[in-house]
């Protein structure tokens, strides 16, 4: 159940959010292009120089991150909890139905046409105001 909740949580995050490139995918898209064409020998010595930097900064950058990955997000444990406590299962039970519904009703035919549309926000709201207001102070206790 809270599985369908993060999934559909991320499927409203990137519809709001817009998708933004790495700067790293950037750097592999013009190392590959530099190799197409060659220039001048000063242009390799430059780039030769800078891989090695490069290299380094992106073992620190495994290394910090392979740190955060351990000790995971005490944030994502609190929410999880919440929502498994007896108000965030009946919130997250309505917010569910909510979305059944609504699959439901995108399924039936004439749906472009109808008036008025259900949609979840008001449930959903509902749902992340308890779990951030039942998160949120144990959280910055934790953190303090």
């Amino acid at each position: 159940m809270i599985s369908a909740i993060t999934e559909y949580l991320e499927e409203l995050k990137e519809s709001f959010a817009p998708t933004v490139a790495r700067a790293e995918d950037e750097e592999e898209g013009g190392e590959e292009e530099g190799g197409d064409n060659e220039g001048g020998d000063n242009e390799g010595g430059d780039n030769e120089g800078g891989d090695d930097e490069e290299e380094d900064e992106d073992e620190d950058e495994d290394e910090d991150e392979d740190e955060e990955e351990e000790a995971g997000d005490p944030l994502d444990t609190l929410k999880a909890e919440c929502s498994n406590t007896a108000e965030g299962k009946e919130l997250t039970h309505h917010f569910m139905e909510c979305v059944e519904r609504v699959h439901k009703a995108e399924e039936q035919p004439g749906y472009e046409d109808a008036e008025y549309k259900e949609d979840c926000v008001e449930e959903f709201f509902h749902l992340t105001h308890y779990v951030d207001n039942c998160a949120a102070p144990r959280l910055f206790s934790k953190l303090k």
